[in-house]
């Protein structure tokens, strides 16, 4: 039996855990807070589950400096739910935009006259703009051509284009086609993947391009390099990340929405409208402004996945004080910063996929011995032996790549350059 204290772990997903989470969590699980049930078996709509909720959503609220005017949601369908539901939502609202400007600019006329200038509006001027930098940038991109039709779906960045049909680099902005900015509003949404798990290509700093009152609402998908840096809420319409990767365990999908996009402040467009208009209709469970109104408890919620969530953010609340999420990003900083330099010092045996100015710090992919099949497999089989597991690369790309999530230590990040070193070294 191999002892946990002797692996590390460095799967892309689901990822590895704080060791004492887990084992808070082996107790919550049979005997939570010695009211004889586990943590599994109590109602979603107990005051010890609503307990859990607020906890969890002041821990992250902290960690993040999350303004007062943003929700924290928790939803289930993973970081693939919300392709659909960023489309459902925002298209949703950018409809009741376009019909109360309508209502007021036409004056007293029959909703048929409405109807008729929302269709010419829709065909001509409804756009989502994705910038499609890896893998699940473009699953994003597809959603949103199936629900909506890829005429109103504008890639306005396919990073293959620049670099011989392969992900790996990002375009500077001035090559962006962005749906012009218009007074009345241009854009339904701008969508990016803050950090490409399976090509290992993160945005080094917020795209100018999409800043501005005028900008489209921005999306971001931070399901991998979620809670690993600071970022600032308010440049962004959505945040929205599945748990699996830097903060707790499958099972739930955290969004961050500004709340002028919820009720009261803006209504959605009815269901009614939008099937006139052959628009989709969002299932419930996928409507932030139903999951907001029942504080995100509309249908069951995994609690025992929300409580880890929390355990996880709140140990890092804990361990970093003042710094708040600066801490850890100086931490997956120093890791990431020694795994490259190590890959660097070894060019004929490492090359690093993506190129250097776009290089994650969470999904470190790289090539052995130029990408041959044999000498791959035989690093895998060394890291093995070592304890270093998960270090095989995501099926569609091959290759070998290191996660370094939150959970992954300083020390398992020093073995694994050691294991660098010496293979490196014997080849």
């Amino acid at each position: 039996m191999v002892a946990r204290e002797h692996v590390h772990y460095f799967g892309a997903g689901p990822a590895p855990l704080p060791t004492d989470v887990l084992e808070q969590a082996s107790r919550a699980l049979l005997n939570y807070k010695d009211k004889g049930i586990g943590l599994c078996e109590i109602s979603h709509r107990s005051p010890d589950a609503n307990e859990i909720l607020a906890n969890t959503k002041a821990a992250l609220a902290n960690l993040l400096d999350i303004p007062d005017d943003y929700e924290i949601l928790f939803l289930q369908g993973g970081g693939s739910g919300e392709f659909s539901a960023v489309v459902y939502n925002l298209v949703s609202i950018w409809v009741e935009k376009r019909r109360a400007r309508a209502e007021k600019e036409l004056g007293h006329v029959s909703q048929d006259k409405v109807l008729e200038r929302l269709r010419k509006e829709v065909e001509d001027e409804l756009k989502l703009d994705y910038l499609v930098t890896g893998s699940w940038s473009l699953k994003a991109s597809q959603e949103a051509a199936r629900l909506v039709g890829a005429q109103h779906v504008n890639v306005a960045l396919d990073a293959r284009d620049a670099n011989h049909g392969k992900f790996g680099r990002i375009p500077p902005e001035s090559e962006w086609r962005l749906t012009p900015r218009k007074q009345n509003g241009g854009a339904a949404l701008a969508y990016f993947c803050d950090n490409e798990t399976v090509d290992g290509v993160e945005f080094p700093f917020f795209p100018q391009s999409l800043e501005g009152d005028d900008a489209a609402p921005v999306v971001a998908d931070m399901s991998s390099n979620f809670i690993s840096r600071k970022v600032d809420a308010r440049k962004y319409a959505v945040i929205f990340g599945g748990a699996q990767k830097n903060i707790g365990n499958t099972g739930i999908t955290i969004v961050i929405v500004r709340k002028s996009l919820l009720p009261p402040v803006s209504k959605y467009a009815s269901a009614d409208l939008l099937r006139a208009l052959n628009l989709p209709v969002g299932p419930v469970v996928l409507d932030w402004p139903t999951i907001a109104k029942n504080n995100s408890l509309y249908n069951t919620l995994p609690i025992f996945d929300v409580w880890v969530a929390g355990q996880v953010m709140s140990g890092l609340v804990q361990t970093y004080g003042v710094k708040k999420i600066s801490g850890q990003e100086e931490i997956s900083n120093e890791k990431a910063k020694m795994i490259y330099k190590t890959l660097d010092k070894y060019p004929d045996v490492y090359s690093v996929v993506p190129d250097k100015s776009v290089r994650s710090r969470m999904n470190i992919c790289f090539r052995v011995g130029g990408g041959d099949a044999e000498k791959e497999k035989g690093f895998l089989a060394g890291a093995e032996k070592m304890g270093l597991l998960g270090l095989k690369g995501h099926r569609s790309v091959g290759g070998i790549r290191a996660s370094n999530y939150n959970a992954v230590s300083v020390e398992g990040a020093e073995k694994l350059v050691a294991y660098l070193e010496d293979y490196a070294e014997k080849a």
